[in-house]
């Protein structure tokens, strides 16, 4: 079983143009990403794969990624499900998992878990994880599971929404684990790096909690989250915001049976 972990990113982003490449605590953003998916018990830097386009914008991510050690793989812009299942391909996974871009806190721990998950049941296509502060979730899958979810997508721009397909649609086998504690709950905590506000929030917290060559998780995070209210006022009204616009950008459709179908999100 070949695992690697695959994060789609582009610095094209309308709302915080260049977010990968922004420094936190005087390295960019998308190095504390790869730092923590790095430290999974299933993965080394050189299977985290970041996904970028082919976009010319996109040139400066690649130094800096192969830089820290791991690959990069260049894609459709619009069709994320297309560049993420290409990038499978071409690196001969067999089980992945996934983190965004914009969420440079997700928890290698809770990663690990989704993955253990998956591999111990040949049935399941995809396990995500409830439970946990907005952008410290990621999820496990197959790819093959990936690979017949491609085949039934009907958008071509799925950008915005694209794992619903394979959480949403019933065309493969889903589960969710939760979190292990209470004190891995934050109600209204928001990691997720799409303004100028969550860009303020990352780099009070990482100055709170970041040590080199360490990686802090998350009771580390909601237990300083829970002292220092502040530090959530900062972009936690961006939290509704945000689901609004997925809610208006993900129009996705697949067919099975023949049949068009609209992804409720």
């Amino acid at each position: 079983m070949r695992i690697g972990a695959v994060v789609p990113v582009r610095l094209g982003s309308e709302r915080l143009p260049g977010k990968a490449l922004l420094p936190v605590e005087g390295r960019p953003v998308i190095a504390h990403l790869i730092d923590r998916l790095a430290s999974s018990r299933h993965l080394s830097r050189d299977r985290v794969v970041v996904c970028t386009t082919r976009d010319r914008s996109d040139d400066a991510l690649v130094g800096v990624v192969e830089g820290l050690g791991a690959r990069v793989f260049r894609g459709s812009r619009d069709n994320v499900l297309d560049r993420l299942g290409a990038a499978a391909d071409v690196f001969r996974f067999d089980a992945l998992v996934e983190a965004d871009g914009d969420d440079p806190c997700v928890d290698p721990t809770y990663l690990d878990r989704a993955l253990e998950t998956l591999l111990a049941d040949e049935s399941l296509g995809i396990v995500s994880v409830e439970g946990l502060p907005l952008g410290l979730a990621g999820k496990a899958f197959r790819a093959s599971a990936l690979a017949d979810v491609r085949r039934h997508c009907r958008t071509e721009q799925n950008d915005t929404g694209f794992m619903y397909y394979l959480t949403r649609t019933g065309l493969c086998r889903h589960a969710v684990i939760g979190v292990e504690s209470d004190a891995h709950r934050h109600e209204t905590a928001r990691l997720t790096l799409d303004y100028p506000e969550d860009l303020e929030f990352f780099r009070a917290l990482f100055r709170e909690l970041y040590v080199p060559g360490e990686v802090f998780g998350v009771e580390a995070i909601v237990a300083l989250l829970r002292r220092r209210p502040d530090l959530v006022a900062i972009n936690a009204s961006l939290t509704e915001v945000f689901w609004e616009r997925t809610r208006e950008k993900a129009q996705l459709e697949y067919e099975r049976d023949g049949v068009v179908h609209r992804i409720e999100v």
